[in-house]
């Protein structure tokens, strides 16, 4: 997968993706990553990409013609026009549904945003949509680009290890992730589960599943109206939402 940023600020979003596990995907060939800077295409002495907006207001905003030069750069230089994302406030927000949908794209450009945003007609013209990462505002469309790459990315095969690595995480299956532990057993009187000193699967993935949900139930109810349950699920949250099943949450109590 091919993805490109669009930014004022390109070593910024060079930086963030030449580390860790995406660095290392890119070094090995699983994924590209390349920072387009747009101040390169401004049309006078002083690189200006920015002017007032008509009719007043406080701010600047990024002209038009700058974005859509490097916009049309990007495009001879694929030979086709990606799938274009604007960072954006008055985007849809972000969900694992849709980066699941976002990694299927062989190419992704970025628009990031700055100032008081870009001219409308770039977005009517080239931008097939418009995210956002949560009801807030952010001094660039760089952070939030770069958190949609990064989960992008991760989705791409020959990323993560393997395909486990990333089902079983938070918001995957609409569902928030089981508590984990590691060693050791006993820290400062709190003990790790004994369904998971066992070493039996099936009672170690029973009780995962069953954590998963309960913690969704807990914190975030409104994902399971949208999970993926299974019979054996729907009888265990029927029990719960009853209060017939009692089962021990990670932090010793009761639900």
């Amino acid at each position: 997968m091919r993805i490109d940023f669009l930014t004022l600020f390109p070593d910024m979003c060079e930086a963030v993706m030449s580390e860790s596990i995406i660095g290392r995907a890119r070094r090995k060939g699983a994924i590209e990553v390349y920072c387009h800077q747009i101040r390169d295409y401004a049309y006078d002495k002083h690189n200006r990409v920015d002017d007032c907006p008509f009719g007043g207001g406080m701010g600047m905003l990024l002209m038009a013609e700058p974005i859509a030069l490097c916009i049309d750069d990007l495009i001879e230089k694929l030979g086709k026009k990606p799938h274009l994302v604007y960072l954006s406030p008055q985007g849809k927000t972000l969900t694992q549904q849709r980066v699941k949908e976002l990694a299927q794209l062989p190419e992704l450009a970025l628009l990031c945003g700055h100032y008081e945003g870009i001219d409308e007609r770039v977005i009517d013209r080239y931008v097939d949509e418009e995210i956002s990462i949560g009801d807030y505002v952010l001094t660039g469309g760089e952070l939030p680009a770069l958190v949609l790459a990064d989960s992008v990315c991760r989705m791409v095969d020959g990323v993560l290890s393997s395909e486990e690595c990333f089902q079983e995480e938070s918001h995957f299956h609409s569902l928030l992730e089981y508590p984990q532990y590691t060693r050791p057993a006993l820290w400062r009187g709190a003990r790790v589960p004994d369904e998971l000193m066992t070493g039996h699967h099936e009672n170690v993935r029973k009780w995962r599943r069953q954590q998963s949900i309960l913690r969704t139930l807990r914190k975030r109810p409104e994902l399971l109206e949208k999970a993926d349950l299974t019979k054996e699920d729907t009888e265990f949250l029927t029990k719960l939402l009853s209060g017939t099943k009692k089962i021990e949450t990670e932090n010793g109590n009761e639900a």
